[in-house]
């Protein structure tokens, strides 16, 4: 019998101070009532009361709390029913007025959100309340946060989570910016077109105007070599007669030879297949005779086929007319300054002795030649005539 009173006197121990002590966790508040009435708020970490009397009715959290309310249906300006998701950050900073001010401030939270947003949503048309989301969030924070000041709650945040407008408004929505976007992209290909119609008008400018200039200075450089060429060819072929000329007169050539060349050019006359009747010149009959004998004389040929004059040949090398290229004439001045050093280091002797000579030995030693066109000609026998006998006639010419 005693052992089961002290078993109950344990029993009774323990659970008053169970009653007594009581734990409460970190960021959390506990409310004591004393016989149903509010007697104060137990802080976190260890706190006694007194037990049966006092009742910790309540435990509040006082960590900020998250809450995510369904999408709520809300008619716009322009008469479009859009649904909304809201997410609210708060906190409660009073446990004594969120427990004994309002019965259920999550509850109240939520209704008190649907119809401030109701309220901020109807005065906007579809495109605002798309692109107002800041707008809309700051009007539901100031709202709720002065509504919910006397429950002990602090709103900190209000985010809009989403914004559905109708299928209908989402494919016209869809139409409208597929629209603007290939309105962009037609714009854009327009400019695009333009700049490269611009940029090719531009190098093709460039082109012909880099071609018209490639083409003048190729006809320029065509017809100066086209110039020089005639002035070669013109200066090979008088060096050509000069010298077929100055032969013939150094051959002595007499009555016979002349008659022999004269009777080769009868071939000539009649080459071509057009050549149906030819006419023979009168002095055939008398070049014949010239082949038979040398007593008789041709007309136009002399017998004395001695040159009075000997014939000037001229420079031996084609002549060319000077230009003004002044790189041209320095170039030219310089080989021939080396070319007089190069002498002069080779023949030291020579032209010292050359230098005190006439004035054609100077210029030989110097290193300058003279030109072809300045060398005089050489002296001719003079055999006291001054006229060079004449040229041959030309076949079916008549004699003199």
């Amino acid at each position: 019998m005693v052992l089961v009173l002290l078993l109950l006197l344990l029993a009774f121990v323990v659970l008053l101070l169970v009653k007594t002590v009581r734990i409460v966790p970190q960021a959390r508040a506990a409310i004591v009532e004393r016989f149903g009435k509010y007697k104060g708020t137990l802080p976190a970490g260890l706190n006694i009361i007194v037990p049966f009397i006092d009742n910790p009715r309540y435990l509040i959290d006082l960590r900020e709390q998250v809450v995510s309310f369904p999408p709520q249906p809300v008619i716009t300006e322009d008469n479009l029913v859009v649904s909304i998701d809201t997410v609210i950050y708060f906190q409660v900073t009073d446990p004594v007025a969120a427990t004994y001010e309002i019965a259920n401030y999550i509850q109240a939270v939520e209704q008190l959100t649907m119809t401030t947003l109701r309220n901020i949503v109807g005065g906007m048309d579809l495109e605002q309340t798309l692109t107002s989301r800041e707008e809309i969030n700051n009007g539901l924070r100031g709202v709720l946060d002065e509504a919910t000041g006397k429950w002990g709650i602090r709103v900190n945040r209000v985010e809009i989570k989403g914004i559905d407008p109708p299928p209908s408004i989402k494919d016209a929505m869809e139409k409208q910016m597929r629209a603007d976007r290939d309105k962009r992209a037609l714009i854009l290909s327009a400019e695009g077109e333009r700049q490269s119609a611009i940029l090719t008008a531009e190098g093709n400018k460039q082109s012909a105007i880099l071609n018209a200039e490639g083409e003048r200075e190729s006809q320029i450089l065509r017809a100066q070599a086209d110039r020089e060429a005639a002035i070669l060819r013109a200066q090979g072929e008088g060096q050509a007669i000069q010298t077929v000329f100055q032969a013939i007169h150094d051959g002595q050539p007499d009555q016979s030879l002349l008659a022999y060349q004269y009777l080769q050019m009868m071939p000539k006359i009649a080459e071509g297949d057009a050549n149906k009747v030819w006419v023979i010149p009168s002095e055939i009959t008398k070049a014949m005779e010239g082949l038979g004998s040398s007593i008789h004389e041709i007309a136009g040929i002399p017998k004395d086929a001695t040159p009075r004059k000997r014939v000037d040949m001229g420079p031996s090398e084609p002549q060319l007319a000077k230009t003004s290229d002044t790189e041209l004439t320095s170039t030219n001045k310089a080989v021939e300054e080396a070319i007089a050093a190069a002498d002069a280091a080779a023949n030291p002797a020579g032209s010292k002795s050359g230098s005190g000579s006439g004035s054609a030995p100077a210029d030989a030693g110097s290193g300058h030649a003279a030109s072809p066109a300045e060398t005089p000609p050489p002296p001719l026998p003079d055999d006291g005539a001054s006229d060079v006998p004449p040229p041959p006639p030309a076949p079916g010419a008549a004699p003199q």
